[in-house]
């Protein structure tokens, strides 16, 4: 049986790279008022959404409901600067990780179309 992107990252490893993510996120002026103050709170989430975005348990739709990623971020302007800011900060984040070869660039891609998705103002 093959496994999951998640059971290949693994548990603590994404759960690092999310937390070193927000690290950064919250020193980038160019996107960290998006998030409201606790970014605790948002990391929690984030480390939910990921998990089950890569296979692993449901943990965000139990909490939350279905996760309506675009309908969710639409109180928010998010403009291709936005979105260049908040993959610039997942890309370090990435690198940063203890990832396997070739499983931050799967992620990166997949996080990638995600965002541009999220797109939702013109510059």
């Amino acid at each position: 049986m093959a496994q999951t992107p998640y059971e290949i990252i693994g548990h603590d490893a994404l759960y690092k790279m999310i937390d070193h993510f927000y690290f950064l996120v919250e020193k980038d002026d160019r996107i960290n008022h998006l998030f409201p103050g606790d970014f605790q709170e948002t990391s929690r989430k984030q480390k939910q959404f990921l998990t089950q975005f890569l296979g692993g348990p449901s943990l965000y739709s139990e909490e939350h409901g279905h996760p309506m990623l675009k309908r969710r971020h639409m109180e928010f302007i998010i403009t291709n600067n936005e979105r260049d800011a908040w993959l610039e900060n997942m890309y370090s984040a990435i690198q940063h990780a203890d990832f396997q070869a070739g499983v931050g660039d799967y992620l990166y891609e997949r996080l990638r179309l995600t965002a541009n998705h999220m797109v939702n103002t013109e510059n």
